[in-house]
Order: C-alpha cells, then sequence, then structure tokens
C-alpha cells in the first residue's frame, strides 16, 4: 500500500436541511480541472489517499466526507442516508467551491452518485471514473454488504481491527498483507470517544439500505450511464467482484464509445485504486480531460 498521502487542507460546507459536511483538498494547478473523488458506502474521504499520492502536485483534488461519514455530521433524519440525497449534497459542495466541471472518480455508491448527477447536471461532469459499479449492481454483492453494515463492531487494538477486516473483506484482497489490512483499517476506521476503534460512520447507514430503493435507486440507471457520453468514461472493474459483473461491464463498454473499461486483476469489491492497472488508468482517464 502507499505512504502518507500529501498534505490537505479541511474544508467544509453546508447542506440544504442544515448538516455541516465536510472534505479533504489537496492543492493543484489552478488551469487544470479538479478531481472530485466520491466514497463508497462506509468509506470516507481518506479511502482516496492513495490516489491523491500517485498524482501528487498534478491535480486538485476534493475528497468529500458524505454525510454521516467520517468528519461530516450525521443526519438528523436517517432517511436522507440515500444515493439522490448525497448527489445534491454534492452539488452543492460544487456551488460552494465555485467548480463548474469536474473530473469525478467515484467507488461504488460513489460511482452510482456520479451517475445521478450525470441525469441532474451532466454539465458538470468533465470525465468519470466508475470504479466497480455500473447501472447494475448483482443482488449477491448488495446481500453481502447488508450483513456486515451498520453492525457497530469495535476493536481494542489496531492489530484487531486489521485482523476483524481481513475477516470481512479477505475474498476481495486476497494478496494483501498485515501492513496492508492495518492501512485499510487505518481509513476505514477511527478512535472513538471510549478508546475503542469503529467504523467511522455512522451506523443508522444501514437502515435505508435495507430498503431496495436505499441501497439502489429504482429508476433505470442506464440512461443515467449513457448521459455520460461525450465525455471520457473509466469503468474499473475488480476481478472478482460480486457487485459489477463482467457481463454489465462488457455492455457498459458498448453503450458509449468515449468508455475505457478495466478490470483489475485478483482484486474484489472494490479496487483500492492503488492497484498499478487502476491507476494507470486513472492516468490516462487524467490525460483525457483537459
Amino acid at each position: 500500500m502507499s505512504k502518507s498521502a500529501p498534505a490537505y487542507t479541511q474544508g467544509e460546507w453546508t447542506s440544504a436541511d442544515g448538516l455541516i459536511l465536510r472534505y479533504r483538498e489537496y492543492s493543484g494547478p489552478a488551469d487544470r480541472l479538479p478531481v472530485l473523488c466520491i466514497p463508497g458506502l462506509t468509506r470516507n474521504s481518506r479511502d482516496f489517499e492513495p490516489l491523491v499520492e500517485a498524482f501528487a502536485g498534478e491535480r486538485r483534488f476534493i475528497c468529500p466526507d458524505l454525510r454521516g461519514r467520517g468528519r461530516s455530521d450525521y443526519a438528523k433524519d436517517t432517511a436522507t442516508y440515500r444515493p439522490m440525497q448525497y448527489a445534491e449534497d454534492i452539488l452543492g459542495a460544487l456551488d460552494w467551491l465555485q467548480i463548474d466541471r469536474a473530473v469525478m472518480v467515484g467507488t461504488s455508491l460513489g460511482g452510482i452518485v456520479i451517475l445521478l448527477l450525470a441525469t441532474l447536471a451532466p454539465e458538470r461532469i468533465a470525465a468519470a471514473a466508475l470504479n466497480d459499479v455500473g447501472p447494475e449492481v448483482e443482488a449477491k454483492g448488495l446481500d453481502r454488504i447488508r450483513d456486515y453494515v451498520g453492525l457497530g463492531r469495535s476493536y481494542s487494538t489496531w492489530m484487531h481491527a486489521a485482523r476483524g477486516l481481513k475477516v470481512q473483506a479477505g475474498q476481495a484482497y486476497p494478496d494483501f498483507e498485515v501492513t496492508d489490512w492495518l492501512q485499510m483499517a487505518k481509513r476505514l476506521m477511527a478512535v472513538g470517544p471510549g478508546g475503542r476503534i469503529a467504523f467511522d460512520y455512522d451506523m443508522k447507514i444501514a437502515e435505508p439500505f435495507h430498503d431496495p430503493a436505499g441501497a439502489i435507486p429504482e429508476t433505470d440507471l442506464w440512461p443515467a450511464f449513457r448521459a455520460l457520453s461525450g465525455r471520457p468514461v473509466l469503468v474499473l472493474r475488480g476481478e472478482m467482484s460480486d457487485i459489477l459483473s463482467a457481463t454489465t461491464a462488457a455492455r457498459m463498454a458498448q453503450e458509449i464509445p468515449q468508455v475505457e473499461a478495466v478490470t483489475v486483476p485478483r482484486t474484489g469489491h472494490t479496487p483500492t485504486l492503488e492497484e498499478p492497472a487502476a491507476r494507470a488508468a486513472i492516468g490516462r482517464l487524467l490525460a483525457r480531460a483537459a
């Protein structure tokens, strides 16, 4: 895994319903399109440290904590833990930051948010990378996620946390060593007030996720994907993914001509974006996005 990411500043914006939402900003050239990174369901802004490190100084990176994650406020109404609300929050961040257009990178849920943004404000998306997610999501993978999200496990030490994470996600990363699990744990977890280490999100995000509409919008997402036509698009798929099937990824590559589809070997859901294949593919996407 990568070393520590470059220095960042922390900013915040206010959602339409009054939550203080926070983001990390990594500096980069003002004359190049910024990169907005949207994390997955149980992840946060720290999840993109490997990606930022790989392209440090080449681009300005904005990495938000979605509501209920990281340093952002937890929602007063847990029914707002839904993809469309996240998309509206991200539009608020872009407005606050005065960013008209950005390259967008979305991991899992973050990719669903990008698809929704393509229906709400396609002009804001200069290029898009969808990390192990698409318009069709495999039921088996959703069931696996429902089995662990919101359980509230905690650990006494970082080594215990790393071992717990390996039990949960070991099939997705068969080549990880202990140091890899430790670094992932420190991105996904935090030390709580009582000194226990736990996942860094509001356990109540699980409530709407157990409703099918709270996990994936009930609308057909293929038109949303096609709304990305006309700009560079990267589809990353973990070779062993149980969320994005090879069939769906292949169809995505056929739906619009600007798609590059890349399979990340020996990885499940989701690639960490530090794998050589993933980094090279994102480098090509950034090169295509002026």
